[in-house]
């Protein structure tokens, strides 16, 4: 797609056609069009017998879409999720999930009544017995099958609407790859054609939200294969750094001693295989990428085009960014001028906002760098770095929410490119999320970040950065209000003595009573004024 053919790589690729849940994944439930499972809590679809949920039509947004993708009815992806399904469970209060069976990110217990808040920390300031439990966490997702869900590996008219299902099963890990994969894969048009400007994941408004609810629903996949309800994903501040100080044997995987491309095999990652990563084999094929194994992790950190990527970001670029007030802007794509989305992401210059799709900054930057498996958008999840750096992206995002406190209005309701309105269903999710409903603070999804809870005076600066903001923007006009205010004040205190003085003089010489009429009426029209 473009965005790769310029050599710009964003963050995991989703897997084709969509996140199914197993007991979906059959023809009975694609020729109704329904995906309404029973809760094993009490066996009725969605827990509805427990008050959970219902299985309920779609509501789709209406709003119009951006001009970029100029195509109805031509890819799977459209309106999501009605090509394959148009009644899912809604559910009731703090429950969640594809069945109503879990609890809304935050909350926690048996009715799903209880807040909870988990700290994601630096990966450098984690123990080494938490970083070396993080790493064989991530080994486990790699070699452990998903329970819940299975892939596509055929688009819905390859299977015949419905009628000659395709999935199969994946591991854990590779889930996720695969999703971002398919938020990301071109619009395949048939014979050799496909459309490549379209991305559900990335260069627009959703970018943001889509991979924050990715972490989550990453996050809590781990959860619930190890059992470990407190985990959460590290991050790695990259700013300022002057090489990649993760991609060590100890860390994230080291060098290999004889080729550069590749990574030690003392890693823990050393013998992982990458998926989703042949993206014109899979246009030329009309095909989607169907977990396949294609090779070991590539990484070659520093050795990209200079040109494009001079360095990793520094602490002034990410500062600049956080400056800017809008979070979209123009087009709400790549070409987006002073757009905060389009700053973080990487299009648009980090010291002016301005787009320069010649250059890679801050998000785009870091995937460059790793010059591997990381450049490559589609394919960019399958490097275990992924998770880690697009947490610290996220933090980035919140450090923004909070400086700004945008209200909802904010996020574009329409015209932004295709699947990135506020009420579009994010691609390829199931269950539903709309962008809306992720465009706000951490702490009401349940979690937040170690450098952003101290000192206590950095968030009271944070607090106040917004309201001096606008001070600075209209200072000349609260100047001039004050000095008008002032003059005012002074006549109206002056002639206010006036009146005072003289009803004093007046007093002791006429009797209120024996006051001509007109000494009266202009005498309270001094003591009025």
């Amino acid at each position: 797609m473009s965005l790769f053919a310029m050599g710009f790589l964003l963050v995991i690729l989703q897997p084709s056609t969509g996140q199914f849940p197993r007991a979906c994944a059959n023809t009975p439930s694609l020729l109704r069009k329904e995906c309404c499972p029973p809760w094993d809590g009490d066996g009725s679809p969605c827990g509805e017998l427990s008050r959970r949920g219902s299985c309920q039509n779609i509501l789709l947004s209406q709003a119009p879409l951006g001009p970029q993708f100029p195509f109805s009815g031509v890819d799977d992806r459209e309106d999501w999720p009605s090509v394959f399904y148009n009644r899912t469970c809604k559910c009731e209060g703090n429950f969640m999930g594809f069945s109503c069976g879990e609890c809304k990110f935050g909350f926690s217990g048996r009715n799903c009544t209880e807040r909870r808040l988990r700290t994601r920390r630096n990966i450098f300031q984690l123990t080494t017995s938490e970083k070396d439990k993080f790493l064989a966490y991530l080994n486990l997702a790699k070699n452990t099958p998903s329970q819940d869900y299975v892939i596509a590996t055929g688009t819905y008219a390859q299977m015949n609407n419905g009628s000659n299902p395709m999935f199969r099963n994946i591991n854990v890990y590779d889930l996720f790859v695969w999703m971002h994969y398919y938020a990301s894969r071109d619009t395949l048009l048939g014979g050799s054609n496909v459309w490549r400007d379209i991305d559900f994941a990335h260069e627009a408004p959703g970018f943001l939200p889509w991979h924050r609810v990715f972490l989550l629903m990453w996050e809590r996949e781990i959860q619930k294969i190890t059992g470990d309800e407190n985990f959460t994903i590290p991050y790695w501040d990259w700013r300022d750094a002057e090489d990649c100080v993760v991609c060590t044997d100890e860390y994230m995987g080291g060098r290999h001693p004889t080729n550069p491309d590749l990574l030690s095999p003392a890693s823990f990652f050393f013998s992982w295989q990458v998926i989703c990563t042949r993206s014109e084999e899979y246009n030329s094929q009309q095909a989607l990428c169907n977990a396949t194994s294609e090779g070991p992790i590539l990484r070659n950190p520093g050795n990209n085009d200079k040109s494009r990527t001079p360095r990793l970001p520094s602490s002034a670029e990410v500062e600049f960014c956080l400056s800017l007030t809008q979070y979209e802007s123009g087009s709400m794509d790549k070409m987006a001028n002073y757009s905060f989305r389009n700053t973080l992401e990487g299009f648009a210059d980090p010291r002016t906002a301005i787009s320069n799709i010649s250059q890679s900054g801050l998000h785009n930057a870091l995937h460059i760098y790793m010059n591997g498996s990381m450049s490559q958008v589609q394919g960019s999840a399958n490097d275990p770095i992924f998770v880690l750096h697009h947490a610290f992206v996220d933090s980035i995002f919140e450090r923004w929410l909070r400086r700004h406190r945008p209200m909802l209005e904010v996020y574009p309701a329409a015209n932004a490119p295709i699947g990135h309105n506020r009420e579009n269903y994010m691609v390829p999710f199931i269950p539903l999320y709309r962008n809306g409903e992720f465009f706000k603070p951490s702490r009401e999804l349940g979690y937040d970040y170690e450098y952003l809870q101290e000192p206590a005076l950095d968030s009271f600066q944070e607090f106040l950065i917004p309201y001096l903001e606008q001070a600075r923007q209209i200072w000349a006009w609260l100047v001039g209000a004050a000095v008008i205010g002032g003059i005012v004040t002074a006549v109206l205190t002056g002639l206010i003595l006036a009146c005072w003085k003289k009803r004093r003089g007046t007093a002791s010489e006429i009797q209120p009573l024996l006051t001509e009429s007109e000494d009266y009426n202009n005498m309270c029209y001094q003591s009025n004024f």
